[in-house]
């Protein structure tokens, strides 16, 4: 579809759909011919559950893509089995960067002490870009109170140059927003928010943070990075200072 069509397409839904709540923007975006076959993208950190519990009661047969860049903590992979499980998501995709790609890139899984954002390419967006092959569209967790660049974010965009839509269900939520829908439906914290991980990415690259502390200043910390990049600029993949 030709990207003038998606922008039409995009602003479209989000006029049909600018007073609904975030549930029903979700569950209208599954099924609304305009959006198209649609995947959620989940990292199973610290916040997804939301989404993941949301995408559960609306239609449970979503693909669910989760990026294993065999990088992360022992507590992720088991919160993503336990999560799923319990939540009964049916089509849960774990993808992975091949084994050809990571023998001719990172030999020695040390890549990311030499460039976090080849490393990062490597294990999570190239794998993605691959995953969302046949999509019409990927919905993401982002949200307007997580920075300037997010700061008129709308349900419904458009993914430049792929003829991929991106919803944003939550969007207009807050941080009070979240932990009042994870308290009142009783959902799973992921184990190490309480051991002081409020964002949780691959174990070299994430540390705990003190209370009060930016919930993402332990994401690669001493670097000057805050994003792992699996957004598109161009068609081309690039660090654009947004994360799903």
């Amino acid at each position: 579809m030709p990207p003038n069509d998606l922008s039409q397409r995009a602003k479209a839904l989000n006029a049909r759909y600018r007073h609904h709540s975030a549930t029903s923007v979700l569950s209208h975006a599954l099924r609304d011919p305009e959006a198209g076959r649609l995947a959620l993208v989940s990292s199973f950190g610290a916040e997804s559950v939301v989404l993941l519990h949301m995408v559960a009661v609306a239609k449970p047969d979503t693909p669910v893509i989760f990026i294993d860049t065999q990088m992360l903590f022992t507590e992720t992979l088991v919160y993503q089995q336990e999560v799923s499980e319990r939540l009964g998501l049916r089509d849960v995709r774990v993808i992975r960067a091949s084994d050809a790609a990571l023998h001719a890139t990172d030999p020695t899984q040390t890549l990311y002490r030499r460039d976090t954002d080849a490393c990062c390419a490597l294990r999570k967006t190239q794998p993605l870009n691959t995953a969302l092959q046949g999509f019409d569209g990927w919905i993401t967790g982002r949200k307007r109170f997580q920075g300037a660049t997010r700061a008129a974010l709308d349900f419904f965009e458009v993914e430049d140059s792929t003829e991929r839509l991106k919803v944003n269900p939550l969007a207009h939520w807050t941080p009070e927003d979240i932990r009042t829908y994870m308290e009142e439906n009783r959902l799973p914290k992921h184990p190490l928010v309480a051991r002081g991980y409020p964002s949780i990415g691959c174990q070299p690259c994430t540390a705990s943070v003190a209370p009060g502390e930016d919930p993402r200043a332990g994401r690669w910390p001493g670097q000057d990075k805050t994003e792992c990049g699996i957004h598109f600029k161009d068609g081309k993949l690039t660090r654009t200072g947004e994360n799903a």
